[in-house]
């Protein structure tokens, strides 16, 4: 007998295409926003470190009280979708602030990239939140609920490239214009421009894109109201005991290191590795500048695109192998693989300096990427299962606030890892790009070279095996899994469950 489908094509298509949107905003943050503070704002590395990890020990307030509040709210137009709404136009205002470069002194710009860092946490937390709770009110199903949100993540992959194209693309026409002037353009104007650029038209459409969301999706789970009697543990309370999600949480954690693939390869690109004519051989600044310029716009994409053909390409097969595997081999067998792709990477860079015959074994190293993103959200969901059958509970938007959280958590991993890299071995932005000149990758010492292109080869690597260590204790899985699903049906049934159509 088929499986009543709840989703309907429409909604899919709309939560995919707001997927994609959103995806897009998120990676003009995760991938580029260390560059941006560090080499082309020149904060200091020590303010940039002590940003990113004073706003996640606040995350770790601000996530969980929205998911809390989502959970806690009863709007007549919806749990989730109202306050997509709400945040939809104030993250696209606050990313552009993110990437405007008002002509500030040094610490007047501390204080604005401060405030517009954290802005944008707080507010993206209200979207993000609600909008990867949807899939948990769009369908009771567990299968289903798991389909939309790995077709969906295959969108949101999608979404996250757009920057990386905009960048190449920005990058070329601006080293084209670059080479033909008689004197060198200014190389830092040259990329405040380009990230402001990119972040209009990332924004411009992403936000199009991302309110797909608000008019083409609906909420059919309607949860019976249950409040907490004496005695109950409270929400926050509930996620800790729940030790599926426990695990769940755990994992995502130890798994931070994957955000440095993304987040690092734009300092690689940089700082490890020059693809382009002889610099010796050109005649005249313009065209030093314009070289170096288009070396680093091509080794980002090389390296993006061979990390995206992993991630993606793992995305892409998610859908038919959550059907056949289990979610915890999954996590296991492609982060095993990862981690002896990623040492691979490590010597062959090392040996070479050559990023072409790294290519191969950063695409494997970075399947497990793909699997943890989608996997993670959907482990989340039946962790969400078990908490509502064990407690008669279901904290949705809370669950998503987790979600969320882990990703925050990865991504402030990856930025401070980066800052520490500079401080650690010595680099000072402001000597490697200014208004005057810019240095080249080549014109470092090897050991720093390598120094930045371990941070996308072994810490990955190292962050995928620790990862892989909560699976081997996470119980929903086989007969398990299906036993908790036919008790948690059975226990709907009984107290009021509704969906409606």
């Amino acid at each position: 007998m088929e499986q009543k489908k709840y989703v309907q094509k429409k909604e899919m298509t709309s939560f995919c295409v707001a997927g994609l949107g959103q995806g897009m905003i998120y990676a003009l943050m995760s991938s580029y926003i260390s560059d941006y503070y560090l080499n082309v704002l020149q904060l200091t590395p020590m303010f940039v470190l002590l940003l990113m990890l004073l706003a996640r020990v606040w995350d770790a307030i601000n996530d969980p009280l929205m998911g809390m509040i989502v959970d806690r709210s009863n709007l007549k137009s919806g749990k989730m979708l109202p306050f997509i709404r709400f945040a939809l136009i104030p993250i696209g205002i606050v990313t552009l602030l993110m990437y405007l470069s008002p002509n500030l002194d040094k610490t007047a710009m501390m204080v604005y990239s401060a405030i517009v860092y954290v802005a944008w946490g707080m507010i993206y937390t209200v979207g993000d939140v609600s909008f990867w709770g949807l899939p948990n009110v769009m369908t009771p199903d567990s299968e289903e609920r798991s389909s939309v949100i790995s077709v969906s993540k295959i969108f949101n992959s999608i979404g996250s490239a757009v920057p990386e194209v905009l960048f190449l693309v920005i990058g070329l026409a601006f080293s084209a214009w670059a080479g033909k002037q008689e004197t060198a353009p200014d190389p830092l104007m040259l990329q405040k421009r380009k990230y402001l650029i990119m972040a209009i038209v990332t924004v411009g459409i992403g936000i199009i894109l991302y309110s797909r969301a608000c008019t083409g999706v609906k909420e059919h789970v309607k949860m019976p109201v249950r409040k907490r009697q004496a005695g109950e543990p409270s929400q926050l309370a509930r996620v800790f005991k729940c030790k599926p999600l426990v695990l769940v949480l755990l994992m995502g954690v130890l798994s931070s290191g994957r955000y440095m693939v993304s987040a690092a390869a734009i300092h690689v690109a940089r700082y490890s590795f020059y693809i382009g004519p002889e610099l010796a051989t050109l005649a005249t600044e313009a065209e030093r500048v314009a070289a170096i310029e288009s070396s680093i716009s091509t080794v980002k994409t090389v390296f993006q695109i061979s990390s995206i053909v992993g991630l993606f390409g793992a995305t892409l097969f998610m859908p038919k192998l959550m059907k056949k595997f289990d979610y915890k081999k999954l996590v296991i067998t492609t982060c095993l693989a990862g981690f002896v792709a990623s040492i691979i990477t490590t010597i062959v860079g090392w040996f070479t300096m050559n990023l072409y015959a790294c290519i191969p074994f950063i695409v494997i190293s970075c399947i497990p990427l793909g699997v943890i993103n989608t996997v993670c959200l959907a482990m989340i969901g039946d962790c969400l299962d078990f908490m509502e059958l064990k407690t008669g509970f279901r904290d949705n938007a809370l669950g998503a606030a987790c979600q969320g959280f882990i990703n925050k958590v990865g991504n402030a991993f990856a930025t401070s890892g980066i800052v520490v890299m500079y401080m650690v071995i010595g680099l000072d932005p402001a000597q490697m790009l200014s208004s005057t000149s810019v240095v080249s990758a080549l014109d470092m010492p090897p050991e720093m070279r390598f120094a930045m292109f371990s941070l996308v080869s072994i810490v990955p690597g190292v962050s995928m095996l620790l990862c892989s260590i909560p699976m081997f204790f996470y119980k929903i899985a086989g007969k398990e899994k299906k036993d908790m699903i036919a008790q948690l049906q059975a226990k709907r049934k009984a107290e009021g469950f509704v969906v409606a159509e």
